[in-house]
């Protein structure tokens, strides 16, 4: 792992997947799994979090995401547009991923620490998307690995700030 920005005394990590099509970084948020999995499965909250500038809004969906759910947001990336995604991958306080029709994932992963903190460890997978050599086209990896590096900080500083 390499380090690239931090948050308070926690640095975000880069994590070497040995995929060029998977792009993920991770950081310890002062906070148990539980509490951050609550933010990271309620749609409403994406906004709060989102470091890309692209997530507006939520504006359909559950309260709280789980397997197979739908849920649409009101994006900009260039234009604004709509997007409808669906939960892919679920393990209650542990793994949430989900994709829009692209196919790529966007999956959250966290590990319980011994101090009572998580780390976090955020993907961008494209080895689902429809086309990844379209996304490589369209710079989404290294403009999602900056994302990831403004969401996980972000993210902290929600969750911590919540922390009783």
């Amino acid at each position: 792992m390499s380090q690239l920005g931090s948050h308070g005394e926690s640095q975000v990590e880069v994590v070497d997947t040995g995929s060029p099509w998977v792009i993920s970084s991770s950081i310890v948020v002062k906070a148990p799994a539980e509490q951050v999995f609550e933010v990271l499965a309620n749609p409403r909250r994406h906004p709060d979090f989102d470091g890309s500038g692209s997530v507006r809004g939520a504006v359909t969906g559950p309260e709280r995401l789980s397997l197979g759910a739908k849920f649409g947001m009101d994006m900009r990336l260039f234009v604004p547009y709509r997007i409808s995604s669906q939960v892919k991958e679920f393990d209650e306080g542990r793994r949430i991923a989900w994709a829009h029709i692209g196919g790529h994932r966007w999956r959250y992963e966290l590990e319980p620490l011994p101090d009572g903190s998580t780390r976090v460890t955020e993907t961008f997978d494209a080895t689902t998307a429809r086309s990844a050599r379209a996304l490589k086209l369209m710079d989404a990896y290294n403009r999602n690995a900056r994302a990831i590096e403004e969401t996980l900080p972000r993210l902290a500083a929600l969750v911590e700030g919540e922390t009783p």
